[in-house]
């Protein structure tokens, strides 16, 4: 038998409903107001795409890629069966008691569901445009190349180094990261019950924070600078073979760490808890896309740390290794914050880590 709401819970559903709309285009609102002026995201926002007749910059697409996203949630929060208080609300609260009260918040702390709004909140509209403006390049850049290889199928054999170097590569590379950035951009902008990826915690420390930033820009640039050295994605080697061999082993490798994305499915995004996955290379190793990422940029270190080993520079090889095994230290901290929000909130991450004992090496580490 159906039941029949009462014309009071209809309305309190409906104020509900207005509740959540208002608070997520307010948050929405501003959210663009920042990006449009934010030095930072200019950079992104400037990157032309060029693909047949279409020359336009990021920038220009941003208002109609905003617009979709609101009418998203307006279609989300209209035809949402149960609804209940948005992050978007516990945010909009959150940020309320701090003006009002900072001290009262510094002392006793914001509720968890104040927390977790805020949290999620900043979360997405820090990582949420920078996925997007990699999303559009990847898809331009390997179309761009992809048509190229399509439209010439002869220089495949008869100068197929050429095309590897100027266009093959690149577009299996830029294909590959695609793939990475498509899961973790929807990761970021959706959260539904029906795809159960719902962000149950976000990691609240700094040190958490700190670590996972610094591998984005433009914190990376810092870092970088600090540990001088410059991530090399496509490495040339002098003999041919040598040459793409090692740059075939880079694609495998990130081949496997784009694997872990689809693993995660919709529930890929940074300092979250939505759940734990032991599927994909998650069966093997807990952290398969820092150990192939890290993998894929030491042979990219091979050819300046081999010309400076046949000159005997070590000081010079040194300047070069010292850097990478900074970089690697930064993802290794980064797996063990990851792992100590993890097993804070989450009982069952003790029970993967008994059945996957090994976090980066299988039987060794």
């Amino acid at each position: 038998m159906d039941i029949v709401q009462s014309p009071s819970c209809l309305s309190n559903e409906r104020k509900l409903r207005l509740k959540n709309l208002s608070a997520s285009f307010f948050l929405l609102f501003v959210i663009y107001g920042f990006h449009s002026i934010a030095p930072y995201y200019q950079i992104y926002a400037n990157i032309e795409l060029r693909l047949f007749s279409l020359h336009c910059r990021i920038r220009d697409l941003l208002p109609a890629l905003y617009s979709v996203y609101g009418l998203l949630l307006l279609l989300y929060y209209l035809s949402e069966k149960q609804p209940t208080l948005s992050k978007s609300v516990y945010c909009l609260r959150a940020l309320k008691r701090v003006v009002r009260s900072p001290r009262n918040v510094y002392e006793e702390g914001l509720k968890p569901e104040e927390r977790l709004g805020i949290l999620s909140i900043l979360l997405k509209s820090f990582f949420a445009p920078l996925m997007v403006a990699w999303l559009l390049d990847h898809t331009i850049q390997m179309l761009t190349n992809g048509l190229f290889i399509f439209n010439n199928p002869g220089l495949l054999t008869s100068e197929f180094l050429f095309v590897f170097n100027k266009h093959g590569f690149w577009f299996l590379f830029q294909a590959i990261l695609f793939l990475d950035v498509f899961f973790f951009t929807l990761g970021y902008l959706i959260e539904l019950p029906r795809l159960n990826n719902i962000i149950r915690s976000v990691d609240p420390t700094f040190l958490g924070w700190a670590i996972a930033l610094a591998c984005y820009p433009p914190f990376n640039n810092i870092a970088g600078k600090i540990l001088s050295w410059k991530i090399t994605e496509f490495p040339q080697f002098s003999n041919p073979v040598i040459h793409i061999s090692a740059n075939l082993l880079i694609l495998l490798l990130m081949t496997v760490y784009t694997s872990a994305s689809v693993a995660l499915n919709f529930k890929g995004s940074n300092l979250t808890h939505r759940g734990i996955i032991a599927s994909g290379p998650y069966r093997f190793i807990r952290h398969p896309a820092y150990v192939c990422k890290n993998l894929a940029w030491w042979i990219g270190s091979l050819p300046s740390l081999s010309a400076n080993a046949s000159t005997s520079s070590f000081w010079k090889a040194l300047l070069i290794l010292a850097p990478m095994l900074g970089w690697t230290l930064i993802y290794v901290l980064r797996a063990l914050t990851e792992e100590d929000h993890l097993r804070k909130v989450d009982g069952d991450y003790d029970q993967y880590c008994q059945r996957v004992r090994y976090r980066f090496i299988p039987g060794l580490l």
